[in-house]
Order: C-alpha cells, then structure tokens, then sequence
C-alpha cells in the first residue's frame, strides 16, 4: 500500500510540473517575412505621380536605386534606364510601365527561388507568398486576362508546394511538374523570358 502511495504520489508531482512547465511551442508562420523596399518604395513612388510631383517621384525612384541596381544586374538589364527615361519625360505612364516591368522580374526571381527550393516547404511558400505580393501590387496595370491568369497560376503555384500538414496529418508531398507548368504559366503571362 505504501509502494501504491510513494507511486501515486510521485506521477502527482511529476505530472503537475508537467502542467505547470510548458514546452515551447515549434511553429511557422505562413507571412512573407522581410521587408520589400520595392513593394515598400511604390507607394511614395506613386504618391508622387498622383500629385504631378516630380522631384518627389525622383527621390523616390533615388530611395529605390539599390533594387533597380540589383534587378539592373540580374534580372532585368535596362530596368535603371526605363525609370531613368520616364522620369526625365515626366511621363506617369511610362514610370508605371516601368514599376510592372520591376516587379514581374521580381515576381520571376521569387517563383524561380521557390523552384529551386521546392524540398524545403517554409522557404518555397514564403517565395511564392512574395511573388503574390509583387502580383498584387501590379494586378490593376495589367490586362484583366492576363491578371486572372497570373493570379490563378500563382495559386497553383502555392498548392504544388504541397503542405507538411499538422504533425504529418494533411501532408502533401510537392508537386515538382505541377509547379513548373503553374511557374511557366505566370512567366508566359507576364512576357518574361523565363
């Protein structure tokens, strides 16, 4: 009976400090972390064109040099030019074409990163949410075909990453062909060599 008690008694004091220590809780967050200068940059960008203010507009394209230098360098030869070429025309059409021109070669930067990490779920979803986001902010320049297009492709594109479900349960494994036909659907849609 003692046996039985010193037992009783033991899982008690184990089991409450169970209770009262949780474990930390291991998750992943479905927000694109990381700030966009790009996405970011826009509105001031547009504000400017807005209110015909044009100094305004090209210290917003200024701020933003850093990106076009990138996209410049590695995926858009000639991005720099095209806002460079607006600006000084003070033509709001032009900069605008110019702002779709950044962010499609962005969208394609991040569709192509999520591609090539299609075996790691977090970092696939993450590049794709971004893509979305590139889309959205563009969505109201684009040709309404090619916006739904776009739009329903990037959704394939996030349902053939699969899911690693909760705790295993609801796991879908990627779906590399899937992908790539939803990837070269949106790069096809927004004229992009891909």
């Amino acid at each position: 009976m003692r046996r039985l008690a010193f037992l009783l008694a033991v899982f008690t004091l184990f089991s409450g400090t169970i209770v009262l220590k949780p474990l930390p809780a291991a998750a992943y967050s479905y927000a694109a972390a990381g700030a966009e200068p790009l996405l970011d940059g826009r509105e001031a960008l547009f504000s400017a064109l807005s209110a015909g203010n044009w100094d305004a507009a090209q210290k917003a394209v200024d701020a933003l040099k850093p990106e076009f230098d990138y996209l410049d360098t590695h995926e858009e030869p000639g991005i720099k030019k095209a806002f460079a070429e607006a600006i000084a025309a003070k033509d709001a059409a032009k900069v605008r074409a110019a702002f779709v021109l950044a962010a499609s070669a962005e969208i394609e930067r991040r569709i192509n990163g999520a591609r090539d990490n299609l075996k790691d779920y977090q970092t696939a979803k993450v590049l794709v949410v971004k893509a979305q986001r590139f889309y959205t902010a563009i969505a109201g320049d684009l040709p309404p075909e090619v916006s739904k297009a776009v739009s329903a492709d990037l959704k394939k594109a996030l349902d053939a990453i699969g899911n690693p479900g909760v705790f295993g349960v609801g796991a879908k494994k990627p779906d590399p062909a899937a992908f790539a036909e939803a990837r070269n659907a949106v790069l096809k849609a927004l004229g992009r060599p891909g």
